[in-house]
Order: C-alpha cells, then sequence, then structure tokens
C-alpha cells in the first residue's frame, strides 16, 4: 500500500497494482484536483472521518449495467402510480447532507465525512457531479449523488426517507439515461443493489469501460 504525498496528486496504476482487498493508498487530501483524479482512474476514497483517507479500487467491482437492470412487478406498479417524482441537480446539497446524516439499516455513523462532502459540492458547482431527487407530495424523501466520468456514472451515496424511494430514483434514473450510460460503478456490494440487477466484474473490465470515454 502506498503512501500518498499531499503536495502531488498521483496514484499508484490501480491497472497493475493490487493493494489488500483493493487498498491501494492512503493519505493525501480531499481537493477537488485528487478527487477528480482519483475517479477517472477507477479509484475511491472510503474511510472513518477522522482517519487517515483510505483509496481503493476493489477487484472484483460491483457494477450495473442499464440494460440489465431488474424491475419487480410491485416497483413497475409504483412507478406506473407516479407514488414519487423525480428531478435532477435540483437540490444537490440537501441531497448529499441527507446521505450523511439519514440512518441505514444496520449501520452506525457516517463514512461520509463533512470535508469530503464539501468536496463533492464543489465538483458539483463545476457540473462533474450530479443528483437525482426523489419527492412525494413536494417533500424530498430519497436521492443519490455521484460523479459523471465519461459514459460511466460512479454512484456514491443514497438515502430514503420512506420505503422505496432510492429504488424508485435509482430505477428511473437508469431507464431515462440509458442511450448516455454505458455503465453505473456501484462501487461496492449492497443486496439493495443486486437486487436492481448490479453484479461482479473483473477490475480490469471496469477499467476498459472508464477509459472509453
Amino acid at each position: 500500500m502506498v503512501r500518498l504525498d499531499e503536495n502531488e496528486i498521483s496514484f499508484p496504476d490501480p491497472e497493475v497494482y493490487d493493494g489488500h482487498e483493493g487498498l491501494i493508498a492512503f493519505g493525501g487530501d480531499l481537493s477537488i484536483e485528487r478527487i477528480w483524479f482519483a475517479y477517472q482512474l477507477g479509484i475511491f476514497p472510503w474511510y472513518n472521518p477522522g482517519e487517515e483517507i483510505l483509496w481503493w479500487c476493489p477487484d472484483p467491482r460491483f457494477v450495473l449495467y442499464p440494460d440489465e437492470i431488474k424491475v419487480s412487478k410491485s416497483m413497475r406498479k409504483i412507478l406506473n402510480r407516479e407514488v414519487f417524482t423525480f428531478s435532477e441537480n435540483r437540490n444537490f446539497r440537501e441531497v448529499i447532507r441527507n446521505c450523511q446524516q439519514v440512518n441505514r439499516k444496520g449501520q452506525t455513523g457516517t463514512w461520509l465525512s463533512d470535508e469530503l462532502m464539501n468536496t463533492f459540492i464543489q465538483l458539483h458547482e463545476y457540473g462533474l457531479a450530479r443528483s437525482i431527487e426523489v419527492w412525494q407530495d413536494g417533500e424530498l424523501v430519497g436521492g443519490f449523488y455521484g460523479l459523471q466520468i465519461g459514459n460511466v456514472f460512479c454512484g456514491e451515496s443514497m438515502f430514503a426517507k420512506v420505503s422505496n424511494a432510492s429504488k424508485a430514483g435509482f430505477i428511473h434514473f437508469v431507464e431515462n439515461n440509458k442511450d448516455q450510460l454505458e455503465l453505473i460503478d456501484c462501487q461496492s456490494h449492497t443486496e439493495h443493489l443486486e437486487s436492481l440487477g448490479a453484479r461482479m466484474i473483473p477490475k480490469k473490465e471496469f477499467l476498459k469501460n472508464l477509459t472509453r470515454k
């Protein structure tokens, strides 16, 4: 595992460097320049706030190909009944704040530090990060955000305040962006996204998709 220099924005080549369980570097900073550079290489930060920054590129990689999305009959009924409405980039700050603060089943605390959150807000202001909002009766009840790298959307985090909100938002996003998206990077396995069609692929295959911008 490589220690990063705060004064130099560089990473080990993830195509040839395999760290322990995908951990390839530590240290550095969370500047918008470093974060943007990292994601273009298929690398992302994941660490506990207050601890050293850890940088990951796991093998295999958990992804979803838009044409492979699975929509259950019950979810299709919810979408057809228009239980929720959707928007994009309408309230990025509120989406990322909820991703940081809304409790998730089986989790305590958050990996999303204030510093990292502020970096993503800046990336959004530069047009590099996007958010999807899910509304019900005029209230923001779910959503997610991520970075757009060419034809790959790198999903970061999602939240839901009511049942099926984040799932409905994700399906809406995928179905309405199939022509522009080649791949959605889900980073790490979750049963929630697996139920929607996400699967593991070799790291090398993921990196090839990432470079076809």
